[in-house]
């Protein structure tokens, strides 16, 4: 008998059987009156999850990459400043995208494993007198190094230095997972998709955008066309789009709303936390360390692993799937070779957590890794038995 076993990579995730069949419809038709039944209703609950009142949800037929394009190009212009700390493959990837968009880029260089330098942020405004910096990049959760950074700290060095640049956010492995404060955290461009917290097929790029955004939209001159935030919103406002939609994913999107609203979003975070803490408890007893550098930074939605020296981790996620079939994600960047990474966002339970640590471990013993059999499960085990039923959450 052969099956889908689960995935334990960041993304894309597990989809649920009810999600997959919400997107399993029949093609219809995005220019009949009836489409803004499904769009207006989808691009307001998704505020929800974003925890804004006073931004608008924009969203894209793309990857998540798709919605960094939208945002730096819909509000900045060639030769803009803007102020970006590198400390992982995805902050890596973001600067090297405003680069190419002939950006003027200051970056921050940081140990992988950090997050992001809230207190230099600060000086580095304070310093820059003339507000020439327009926009601070951040991460929120580093997926190749398993690092949440502290959004809210980043605002505060703003706005300590009263500097009037704009804070832009990648969410893409943590919005619907863990909690994001878009208005509290004065977040103006938060980046997301379809295919993490959310549960479903790659294809739809989420931007939530703060009104002082748009603003800046009206004298940007980066060139855009297909994310063009006006021509988006335009169409939005009056019930349609202004090109084919991936109405597949929308449907799918109404549904995963249900599904997030249903659970509560509080017990979602709680979930990620609860299963994220198993997985740490699984590392300890390996005996093997986390790449994110201290306890505050740690992810609740994916965990890197340092692999003992010696060992190369892409041979190891290599060998579970040849072996098991259970695909986890291999190192990225300055991990590469030295950590691998499990996924523990979206669709996933305890009892599925179990599954990859046991196959995990049985990958390691396979290739003589210095670990008793079973300590990981174990430990996870203890965990899980114990919190059963116990809401928990580090946002708490």
């Amino acid at each position: 008998m052969t099956g889908q076993n689960p995935v334990f990579i960041p993304g894309p995730t597990n989809i649920p059987d009810r999600l997959r069949y919400a997107m399993s419809i029949q093609t219809t038709d995005h220019r009949a009156p009836d489409f803004v039944e499904l769009l207006a209703p989808v691009l307001e609950d998704v505020k929800k999850v974003f925890k804004t009142r006073n931004g608008k949800v924009i969203t894209f037929p793309s990857s998540g990459t798709g919605g960094w394009e939208a945002a730096i190009t819909n509000t900045l212009s060639p030769g803009d400043k803007i102020l970006v700390a590198r400390y992982g493959m995805f902050s890596h990837r973001w600067i090297d995208m405003c680069q190419r968009h002939n950006l003027d880029v200051e970056i921050i260089e940081c140990e992988w494993g950090s997050g992001a330098p809230a207190a230099l942020f600060g000086e580095r405004l304070e310093a820059d007198k003339n507000h020439d910096i327009k926009a601070v990049l951040v991460t929120h959760n580093e997926t190749a190094t398993g690092v949440r950074s502290d959004v809210g700290a980043v605002r505060k060095a703003i706005d300590a230095s009263s500097h009037p640049a704009m804070l832009y956010v990648d969410c893409v492995s943590s919005l619907a997972s863990m909690d994001f404060r878009m208005d509290e955290w004065g977040v103006d461009l938060a980046v997301s998709g379809s295919q993490k917290g959310f549960m479903l097929a790659t294809g739809m790029a989420i931007v939530g955008v703060s009104e002082k955004a748009l603003e800046a939209c009206k004298t940007a001159t980066c060139p855009r066309c297909f994310f063009d935030f006006g021509d988006m919103a335009g169409a939005n406002a009056n019930g349609g789009f202004p090109y084919t939609p991936p109405l597949q994913i929308m449907y799918g999107l109404r549904e995963s709303l249900k599904m997030l609203f249903e659970e509560g979003l509080d017990n979602v975070f709680a979930r990620h936390f609860r299963i994220a803490e198993g997985v740490r408890a699984a590392v300890r007893a390996w005996d093997m360390r986390l790449c994110a550098v201290s306890p505050e930074l740690y992810s609740d939605t994916v965990s890197a692993i340092y692999v003992p020296d010696g060992f190369n981790s892409d041979v190891l996620a290599n060998h579970v799937f040849d072996a098991y079939g259970v695909s986890f994600g291999v190192g990225l960047g300055e991990m590469a070779g030295r950590a691998f990474r499990i996924g523990h966002l979206g669709s996933l339970t305890d009892v599925m957590a179990l599954s990859g640590l046991a196959a995990i471990e049985m990958a390691m013993k396979d290739l003589n890794y210095p670990i008793e059999l079973g300590s990981g499960v174990s430990a996870a085990q203890e965990y899980y038995r114990a919190t059963t039923g116990v809401a928990q959450s580090k946002a708490a």
